[in-house]
């Protein structure tokens, strides 16, 4: 892959099953090692059970606050500046606990395709 800059519009943001908005960053199959999304999560909703098959997740919330469900883990309470990491396979959801927006980096790798998404529910 050579040199590139990317550059998203707010207008693709999407709505998706799992249950938040998704503003596709990078995810190109040019670049099949990760991918980036930007992912935002109404006041009071929370995203499905889901995992993602043979692919590693991280969460970079940017803003907002909520909880994060990971695999076997508790419960965490999550907000700006906190990384979330899941290994592939695992099941996971997120829930807004606060009354703005919680917004996040979903980073993929290898990055995301639709094929590799397992809902839970």
């Amino acid at each position: 892959m050579s040199e590139k800059i990317y550059r998203h519009d707010m207008r693709d943001e999407y709505w998706f099953q799992e249950g938040c908005h998704i503003l596709e960053i990078a995810n190109h199959p040019d670049d099949p090692q990760v991918s980036v999304a930007r992912a935002r999560v109404e006041p009071g909703v929370a995203t499905q059970w889901h995992c993602l098959h043979e692919t590693w997740e991280r969460y970079l919330i940017i803003a907002g606050e909520g909880v994060a469900e990971i695999g076997d883990l508790a419960p965490a309470r999550v907000s700006a500046g906190d990384l979330v990491f899941i290994p592939p396979d695992t099941r996971q959801r997120i829930r807004n606990t606060g009354s703005q927006e919680l917004v996040f980096y979903a980073i993929c790798s290898p990055r995301f395709t639709p094929g590799c998404y397992r809902s839970l529910e």
